[in-house]
């Protein structure tokens, strides 16, 4: 198998969480909606102790944490919820064109309902411009949503900085941290973050489990449910809780936390070890913020190539990707990486490198000899077409 470099896709479930899960399975399997026996007694105390750790890690209280099935579905509550539950209110909000599908697609759905939504660009470096932010309120914006570390090209947004032009403006703010939960700092109160997305996947747990945070006081926030019927999670999110994935979810998280400066530190070196070895080709240009982005996170765009040759050449090697894994079938450039400014052809012929938890040294050596030996071949094989 290839070197596994595409962490931003997904991650391998760590050991110690899948030793954490696996009792919830078999032995602790009750419904932790059910509270007359000892079998619900179990599993709601599993989902209590993880609803802590996850509010302990984002300076939340247990209260706030609503579990989803992932981060598509916190993006989608928090967004459709807060339009339908402050339409009378208005009908603006605020996104970023670097933005994950999950969050576009909702805003241009509001949209064909009659919503506004102003898509701000993002400066050469993936950053927004926060005068920019600051003119795009209106009396009527009732949401700004801007994600807290970018799942392409990893450039990590001011969320503080957002949030309190937010409060400036009395309105709501949300982030997608699903790529920065356990990576970076999260303090809900200090950023002023009013709902917050989470996935487990992104971060060494299993897939199919998210949360979203919602802020109960200062200002207490209303949702509208997207989905009906038991009016579980307070009634915003109907559905029978998945204890062994929470449990999962809850320990990816508290190892996160508890490695993260060691592991932060270990994953920059090797992304830098790889940049080292890739940059002296030439024509080979970073997206994104130099140095603020994700420890672990490497966009390059390279000139003189083919994209789809590129990723096959690349492919015994190592598995990594051109853009998000949510629309890697689409045959349109990123947009993420066109509204950096790069054309076209230097968006089509990008590689992101999500390095991990479980990647070494060795490894980007032998990624980096054989980057540069399929993008050397295939300029050599685009040179001599030419004659």
């Amino acid at each position: 198998m290839p070197i596994y470099l595409d962490c931003h896709a997904t991650t391998p479930v760590d050991p110690r969480v899948l030793d954490a899960m696996l009792p919830y399975f078999t032995e602790h399997f009750g419904n932790p909606a059910s509270l007359t026996h000892a079998y619900g007694w179990e599993a709601e105390a599993a989902v209590k102790l993880a609803r802590e750790t996850l509010a302990d890690a984002i300076k939340a209280t247990p209260e706030e944490i609503v579990f989803t099935s992932g981060a598509t579905e916190a993006n989608n509550l928090a967004i459709k919820g807060v339009a339908e539950a402050y339409f009378s209110r208005g009908r603006h909000l605020i996104t970023v064109q670097t933005e994950h599908s999950a969050v576009l697609d909702p805003c241009r759905y509001l949209q064909s309902l009659g919503f506004e939504v102003t898509y701000l660009p993002v400066q050469p470096d993936g950053l927004i411009d926060l005068d920019q932010l600051e003119k795009a309120f209106r009396p009527d914006t009732i949401l700004v949503s801007v994600m807290a570390a970018n799942n392409e090209i990893g450039v990590l947004q001011p969320l503080a900085a957002i949030g309190e032009l937010c409060r400036q403006h009395s309105v709501l703010f949300h982030t997608d941290a699903a790529q920065a939960i356990a990576k970076i700092p999260l303090d809900v109160n200090a950023m002023n973050i009013d709902l917050m997305s989470l996935t487990a996947h992104k971060v060494y747990g299993p897939k199919g489990i998210g949360a979203l945070y919602v802020r109960r006081r200062n200002p207490r926030v209303q949702l509208a449910p997207q989905l009906h019927g038991g009016g579980h999670e307070r009634g915003m999110r109907s559905g029978t809780l998945y204890t062994p994935q929470i449990v999962g979810f809850a320990k990816a998280v508290e190892l996160g936390l508890a490695e993260m400066p060691q592991e932060t530190e270990r994953v920059q070196r090797l992304r830098d070890r790889l940049w080292s070895a890739l940059e002296p080709l030439g024509g080979v240009y970073l997206n994104g913020h130099a140095t603020q982005r994700l420890a672990g996170n490497l966009n390059i765009s390279v000139e003189g190539v083919d994209g789809q040759a590129l990723l096959l050449g690349l492919q015994p090697i190592a598995a990594v990707s051109s853009g998000s894994a949510c629309s890697s079938a689409k045959t349109e450039p990123s947009h993420v990486l066109t509204a950096l400014g790069r054309s076209p052809q230097l968006a089509y012929a990008s590689l992101r490198f999500g390095i991990g938890r479980f990647n070494t040294a060795e490894e980007m050596d032998q990624v980096a000899a054989g980057a540069i030996a399929t993008i050397t071949a295939l300029r050599n094989t685009n040179t001599q077409n030419l004659y």
